[in-house]
């Protein structure tokens, strides 16, 4: 059977829940020819915090797929094309077009996550006559142009920095395909190109004009791809040249990573931040870490030190509760949290993450046990949902698996408090009188002095260090 453009469908990139504005497309589990179903995965998208996969709308076949591996993508932009076989609608989307425009807003149906594509026809202002030339006629899917194909083997795209050239050398075609005979005028401007302010702060910093750039964006938008396309095959003007030394290597910042960096620059600046430091011996909790080990309950459960400093915060929590809390600036409260979702901070190879155990204090020691666990797996595999990684409430950072004893961490945003665990060590400690070796090991509380004020912050590491140097007097708390 033959695809029209009338049963085709683009699958645009939605906001999964956490106000995304880009994802960058780690991987496609399809391919072009590909037979999918409603649901079924379709890429996997790093997020300012985690990788999520995205589910399918639409039950047919990939014709197209708008994006590669590596590029980062808008909200609201086409990444798939679906020939879904004269059905535009996914299985269980209302069957009344009517129905359907309703159900959500801008007459889109509602999808597994954010919304489908437009069921009314896009319109957009009339150009002035003569302003642009006719271009050929393309066919088009939900009011979006479909991008051209490669027609045959020979125009197989090229792929530099995320983009395709191939489709950009097939733009270029198109244009001077349909653009008129007559050259224009001297002292007349042709009409300016279509790109959003940075893209052209970063087209005249790179000295590249944009008019001599195919923009492949929504509706003929110049992208900094694109830019960078045109770079490629392009002569670096003279003074243009990037600045740099040999050898020098450029990060992108994006992902966890921008998320992270902007999280930290943002509490650093807005809490007051106030550190103390606490040295404890925790021999004794040591020892009770073997012990509790060979017991039933913790059978093929990790039974850390980190297990116990968290068992020892949550405690020190219900004692001193204004510990975990939370600014409202808008309202000019401070929020007492009921409950402590507590967040572990879990470096991984996409940055540092800090997803969170929510209601960790009605956990018993093995349940701790099996979160923790679970939590910086998930998390070191990418896996971590969004909604582990909002509402936490109180922060800690094993900074000792690193061999590090101690340091100033940077507070959660939203969060009063966060604590550092260090390295435990064997010392010279006094012990009954007596020079003794000892496990030892250095906490780190950082708090936000509007709310917690230097006695709190310092009854409560006390009492977690209480905790940690003799396990038993749990029973007191």
């Amino acid at each position: 059977m033959t695809s029209t453009s009338t049963s085709l469908r683009q699958f645009r990139l939605p906001d999964v829940g956490e106000g995304l504005t880009e994802g960058e497309i780690l991987q496609w589990l399809v391919a072009v020819g590909d037979t999918v179903t409603v649901n079924q995965p379709l890429c996997e998208i790093e997020t300012a915090k985690a990788a999520v996969e995205l589910p399918s709308p639409y039950a047919g076949t990939v014709t197209e797929l708008l994006h590669a591996a590596g590029d980062m993508v808008e909200v609201g932009t086409p990444i798939i094309t679906i020939d879904v076989g004269g059905s535009s609608a996914p299985s269980d989307a209302p069957s009344d077009p009517a129905a359907a425009e309703e159900a959500a807003p801008g007459g889109r149906t509602a999808v597994l996550v954010g919304y489908g594509p437009r069921s009314t026809e896009a319109r957009r202002r009339p150009r002035r006559a003569g302003a642009l030339p006719a271009a050929a006629p393309a066919p088009e899917t939900d009011g979006v142009p479909l991008l051209p194909t490669a027609p045959d083997a020979r125009t197989k795209p090229v792929r530099h920095g995320g983009l395709e050239l191939g489709r950009q050398a097939e733009a270029r075609a198109l244009q001077e395909a349909a653009a008129p005979s007559e050259p224009v005028a001297p002292g007349r401007r042709g009409p300016r190109p279509l790109a959003k302010p940075p893209v052209r702060k970063y087209a005249k910093d790179c000295g590249v004009d944009l008019a001599e750039v195919l923009g492949t964006g929504p509706g003929g938008v110049i992208t900094r791809a694109d830019v960078d396309a045109f770079r490629t095959a392009t002569p670096v003007p003279a003074g243009h040249e990037p600045a740099g030394t040999a050898g020098e290597q450029r990060i992108p910042i994006k992902g966890v990573r921008k998320h992270t960096a902007a999280a930290m620059v943002a509490s650093a600046f807005t809490a007051p931040h106030v550190t103390e430091f606490l040295t404890v011996d925790v021999t004794r909790m040591m020892k009770l870490r073997r012990r509790l080990a060979e017991r039933p309950e913790f059978t093929e459960l990790k039974v850390s030190p980190l297990l116990f400093v968290a068992k020892a915060v949550l405690l020190a929590a219900t004692r001193h509760p204004m510990v975990n809390s939370s600014w409202d600036e808008a309202a000019q409260e401070i929020v007492v949290h009921g409950q402590v979702n507590l967040g572990i901070a879990a470096a991984t190879p996409r940055g540092l993450v800090v997803p969170n155990i929510k209601d960790a204090g009605r956990l018993s020691l093995p349940e701790l046990a099996t979160a923790l666990g679970d939590l910086t797996e998930t998390a070191r595999a990418g896996r971590t949902p969004p909604a582990d990684m909002t509402g936490g409430t109180i922060t800690l950072t094993n900074v000792g698996v690193f061999g590090v004893d101690s340091g100033t961490p940077i507070l959660n945003p939203g969060e009063a408090a966060i604590l550092a665990f260090g390295a435990v060590r064997e010392m010279p400690w006094v012990h009954k009188g007596k020079v003794r070796p000892r496990q030892v090991t250095t906490l780190a509380l950082s708090f936000d002095h509007r709310i917690v004020d230097g006695e709190l912050g310092s009854r409560f590491l006390a009492d977690v260090g209480a905790l940690l140097g003799d396990p038993g007097s749990a029973l007191a708390f």
